[in-house]
This record gives C-alpha cells, sequence and structure tokens, in this order.
C-alpha cells in the first residue's frame, strides 16, 4: 500500500512512517523539510501521485487564533482538492479527545474546522481521536506557567504515547475507511496536575505545578471529564511511569 504522512517529519510522523514501512508499506514522509508544503501546494500533487492513503499528522507552527485556524482549514482544503485529483482512496486525520467539548479554545475550535472539512468532501475517512501523549506534557505546562508555577486544573486526563499513537494511526490506515470516528487512549486515568507534576520532577525540571481548578487548558475551561475518552475507546499498554524510565 502506498502511503503519504502529511507532517510526516515530526514526532508522530515519523514514528508512523518507520512502522508502516517495517509493515511492508511503501510509506512518505512529506512536509516542507521534505519540499511537500500543503499550505502553498508546493509539491503536493507529485507527493499524492499514487497513493492510495494519505494520513495527516501536521500541526500548526502557532496558537495565535487567526493564524491556527488559517492553517488547519487552507492546508485541509489544499490537501483534499488534491487527494480528490489523485483518486486517493482513504483520508486519515489525527485529532483530539475533547475537540468538541473545548470551543473556548482557538486551537480546538480549528480542529473542528478541520474535522468538517473532512466529513463533508465525499472523501473516504477516518479520524482518530487520540488522548494527548506523553511528549505533550511539556507543552501544557508551559501554556499554564506563570512566574515559574504552573497552574493546572485537577481534572481527569488519560494520556498515551507517541508510539501507541502511530500504531493506532497505522492499524486504521490499512483497513477500511471509517467514514466516521475512532477514540485511542493510554491505559490509567491521572489528575492533570499529578500527570504534569511527575513529568516535570522526572526531568528535574524546578517549577512547581499548582491545582487551579479554575485554571484553563489552552484557553478552555475544563470539567472533570473533558479531556477523557468515551466508553469504547480502544486502550493501549504504555504506561507514563514506564515511559518515562525510557524516555
Amino acid at each position: 500500500m502506498n502511503v503519504v504522512v502529511i507532517g510526516g517529519t515530526g514526532l508522530i510522523g515519523s514514528k508512523l512512517v518507520k512502522k508502516l514501512g517495517e509493515h511492508g508499506h511503501a510509506a512518505i514522509a512529506a512536509s516542507p523539510d521534505t519540499g511537500v508544503n500543503t499550505l502553498t501546494t508546493e509539491g503536493l500533487d507529485e507527493a499524492l501521485r499514487g497513493a492510495d492513503v494519505v494520513i495527516d499528522v501536521s500541526n500548526s507552527p502557532t496558537y495565535e487564533a487567526r493564524a491556527v485556524m488559517d492553517f488547519f482549514t487552507t492546508s485541509t482544503q489544499n490537501l483534499l482538492l488534491a487527494e480528490k485529483k489523485a483518486r486517493v482512496k482513504h483520508h486519515v486525520l489525527l485529532s483530539i479527545v475533547g475537540t468538541d467539548r473545548l470551543a473556548d479554545s482557538a486551537v480546538f475550535r480549528a480542529k473542528m474546522a478541520q474535522e468538517d472539512l473532512i466529513r463533508n468532501s465525499g472523501l473516504p475517512y477516518s479520524i482518530v481521536h487520540a488522548t494527548q501523549f506523553f511528549e505533550f506534557v511539556k507543552a501544557i505546562a508551559a501554556d499554564s506557567t506563570q512566574d515559574d508555577t504552573v497552574r493546572l486544573a485537577p481534572v481527569l486526563i488519560q494520556p498515551m504515547s507517541s508510539d501507541d499513537v502511530a500504531s493506532a494511526l497505522g492499524q486504521v490506515a490499512v483497513g477500511a475507511p471509517l467514514n466516521g470516528d475512532v477514540e485511542v487512549a493510554g491505559p490509567k486515568e491521572w489528575r492533570l496536575d499529578d500527570l504534569v507534576r511527575k513529568g516535570l520532577s522526572a526531568r528535574n525540571d524546578p517549577r512547581q505545578v499548582m491545582s487551579d481548578p479554575k485554571a484553563s487548558y489552552f484557553g478552555a475551561r475544563l470539567d472533570e471529564r473533558t479531556l477523557l475518552p468515551a466508553a469504547g475507546a480502544k486502550i493501549f499498554e504504555t504506561r507514563f511511569e514506564d515511559w518515562l524510565a525510557t524516555a
């Protein structure tokens, strides 16, 4: 199977390209680093020529409200148009568990707009909603830091490893299009503040993590279960403690 991974040189994309190759698929990493730009369409038609599946794991370089919306809508529109011309059989998107419950956040509004474009495109598709992956703990801490104090709501989260995210995407990509969504998650629920506290401590980060029920998450207020998957999500086995010991 010929697979093009948009964002294929990033954290998830590079792991996905490797895993697909190990299973006998011809996987191409497409990103600005390899001459493929979904915003400008540079190299896009050439990259998609002969592709059976396109997996989009790309991310916006900025979370500023207008820029992030422009990135996800423009790049997705360009990508879908190119896929139609190339007769791609399956579009797979990596998205985030809880996106539809986080409309206060510019990032998640942009992801919702991206998902709607795909659902209404007429192309066979699958959307994989993953819980936040372990490596994202640093970004959560950075977004929530004020004067060397990290303020986080003590809500529930069920994170997973980036290796498991890549495995989930690969499994969906080589199967029949779902024309719908699937959720994937890690094996354990954490309190968000406890997760980040443990992650920072393991890296000898001196910042103090404070529990603050009013703290926002990338601009959005959280309820107890906003970040959790629904019943029926596919659960992967890698635990945060084990990942910390080897990362």
